[in-house]
């Protein structure tokens, strides 16, 4: 019989005062009786709705029922039919607007925690020790990866395992994209994303690093070295800022800068080599996810960190989970207000902010009201820091070196439907191709373009 418990087994964590003074994960995961026991309210329907929220198509029923029978070894080969990146999906993924949304339980109570299920399957066999995966025969055949983001890996776990030669080509020193340098530590602990690199490592994936496409080589020159396909999954890493006075100032960093000194290079530590400022006072621009990280991040070093956001509430983007816990974590929420310009000292550093009260209008193209400037409400707030996380853009320079390669006007490349670029025998998808969106959409994406480049190649073959 199934559990008809309405709400899901809580979550396990640190308490706010303690994880505040550390970067450890803030959620410590399910046990196994908890597991199955959540796993049981998991109703089993023939048509399993749930699956038709997963960009990724986890075989979601299945894998729960094998979690309800104790069989976390049988659960975790099911998840691992279709996803390269479970305990880094787990975590991070939105789930709430996804395959839990579509949940039947959701009706009347809770959805099943299928996210939660996901990630305590995944850490469950890393901790045990899972077999190492043994590569594929060779179907001699070789693909480029250009990003070792969640596109990218995405991508170069599938084609491996099809029997490609997969190099990927990242720009940073080390692999794993947003994944290392964007989500926090006690978001996403790092171990897990290198632990799920291996993996890919074991299919016989290369990975080369401080290889910049459009500087270190040109796709191109990829072309010219045989790569019979190549995908582009480079994301959105170009900082947007609001064009204001004083964005110029010592202590204003977009929150790409931020995140990557502290997440990827570690700048909370006394020995770290990449610096970073210690504030008392920080003022975190936006309300997507990023701005909770940046926020978050900013209150483990110290600081009284304010977000600052130009609609209510019930307007911010960020997941639920992430708001909550900013909250529990003493972040103050200053809403329906915009900053207009950032004042400085006599050092040309950060003093005070100037923001403008809002107010909500009519629903714009977004659904959402739109923000309204209350004319003359201009106030100043102290702050010896200011975060601008309000979102990314695509880097333009692998289209600026790359004949044939369209964009739109936000400067995202163009693709069909099966994820071609204009140009052909080049694919793409993520956030270089969507503009700044989550890690498991990036990851259907790179999934999807897998499969077309397979069939590419394979009728290249048939054909010649």
């Amino acid at each position: 019989m199934p559990n008809m418990r309405m709400d899901k087994n809580p979550m396990p964590s640190q308490a706010p005062e303690v994880r505040i003074t550390n970067v450890d994960e803030v959620t410590l995961g399910y046990t196994p009786e908890m597991a199955i026991d959540e796993a049981k309210r998991c109703l089993g329907c023939k048509h399993k709705p749930c699956m038709q929220g997963c960009p990724v198509n986890i075989h979601i029923p299945d894998f729960v029922a094998r979690v309800a029978e104790g069989d976390f070894e049988g659960a975790y080969e099911i998840i691992s039919l279709t996803s390269s990146l479970p305990a880094i999906c787990g975590r991070v993924c939105p789930q709430e607007t996804q395959c839990e949304e579509r949940c039947v339980r959701g009706i009347k109570g809770e959805p099943v925690a299928i996210g939660r299920l996901e990630r305590f399957v995944a850490d469950y066999m890393r901790e045990k020790g899972e077999a190492k995966l043994a590569a594929p025969e060779r179907n001699g055949h070789k693909v480029a990866i250009v990003g070792a983001g969640p596109a990218g890996l995405t991508a170069a776990g599938d084609l491996a395992k099809l029997g490609y030669q997969v190099t990927v080509f990242e720009a940073l020193h080390t692999p794993g994209g947003v994944l290392m340098y964007g989500i926090p530590e006690f978001r996403l602990p790092k171990s897990i994303v290198q632990h799920e690199i291996q993996k890919l490592r074991d299919l016989g994936v290369e990975i080369v690093t401080d290889y910049v496409v459009g500087r270190s080589g040109t796709i191109d020159e990829l072309v010219d070295d045989g790569y019979e396909a190549i995908f582009v999954g480079s994301g959105a890493g170009l900082p947007n800022f609001m064009n204001m006075p004083g964005e110029e100032l010592k202590g204003v960093y977009s929150a790409n800068e931020f995140l990557t000194r502290f997440n990827l290079m570690k700048a909370y530590r006394e020995d770290s080599d990449t610096p970073i400022q210690h504030p008392t006072k920080t003022i975190v621009v936006g309300g997507g996810n990023v701005a909770m990280d940046a926020a978050r991040c900013a209150k483990r070093l110290g600081s009284e960190v304010h977000i600052v956001y130009r609609r209510s509430l019930e307007e911010l983007p960020a997941r639920k989970e992430e708001v909550e816990h900013a909250m529990e974590e003493g972040i103050i929420f200053d809403l329906l207000n915009n900053p207009v310009a950032v004042h400085s000292d006599e050092n040309g550093s950060v003093k005070a902010v100037e923001c403008i009260q809002m107010e909500l209008g009519e629903p714009d193209d977004s659904g959402r009201r739109r923000p309204i400037a209350k004319e003359g409400s201009n106030f100043m707030m102290d702050a010896d820091c200011m975060i601008m996380a309000i979102g990314t853009s695509p880097n333009p320079l692998i289209r600026h070196t790359t004949e044939g390669l369209e964009t739109n006007r936000k400067g995202c490349l163009i693709v069909d439907d099966n994820e071609m670029t204009t140009r052909d025998g080049v694919f793409a998808g993520g956030d270089a191709v969507t503009g700044a969106a989550t890690v498991i959409s990036a990851m259907g994406a790179g999934k999807k373009a897998a499969a077309a480049m397979d069939q590419y190649i394979q009728k290249k073959v048939r054909t010649a």
